[in-house]
């Protein structure tokens, strides 16, 4: 049996960046995060986090960049990008507020905690996926479960835990982050 195989470029919806340039510093951090490994590849999660940490968003520029440092393929580094939610495709505001959406939550009041956020700041509460104010400030997304189903409906607010999140509350962590 003849088999074909076609090699066709794999869609990339991470966005370009063009002026994208790799600080020594980043790259010093680089190199030495992959010395905490035995194979080169298990340190890709923890470059993209460098990255992400870095550049706000992961780019194409920087998943060649990371693929060629630990010798693999770019769709290596794609696939974790595009599998793994806490990696960014596009830049977040400032502000990145994170509702969870799972069962528990659901159940608590998170879908009208996700609608209350985006009436305030001036988004589609049916729209899929992040979405940032014009002004870049503030991102609103749901996330899957962030492990406190005790206390639901939870969310965080940049790396800040917060539980039994009320509407009331909601509006306390807008303005405490000047809205």
């Amino acid at each position: 049996m003849n088999e074909s195989h076609t090699t066709e470029p794999i869609p990339n919806a991470l966005l370009s960046q063009p002026d994208f340039a790799v600080p020594a510093a980043l790259a010093a951090e680089a190199d030495e995060l992959i010395t905490h490994y035995p194979v080169k590849r298990s340190a890709s999660l923890m470059l993209l986090h460098a990255f992400q940490d870095h550049f706000g968003y992961i780019s194409q520029q920087a998943v060649v960049w990371i693929a060629a440092r630990l010798e693999l393929a770019p769709i290596n580094i794609y696939e974790l990008v595009t599998f793994y939610p806490m990696f960014h495709q596009k830049p977040v505001g400032k502000c990145h507020l994170k509702i969870c959406r799972t069962l528990s939550c659901a159940l608590g009041g998170a879908y009208e905690l996700h609608e209350h956020f985006c009436k305030k700041l001036g988004l589609d509460a049916k729209a899929h996926g992040p979405q940032t104010t014009g002004d870049g400030k503030y991102t609103v997304e749901f996330v899957e479960c962030l492990a406190g189903c005790g206390t639901a409906p939870v969310m965080m607010c940049n790396d800040t835990f917060h539980e039994g999140v009320s509407l009331k509350k909601a509006d306390e962590i807008l303005k405490g982050r000047g809205q």
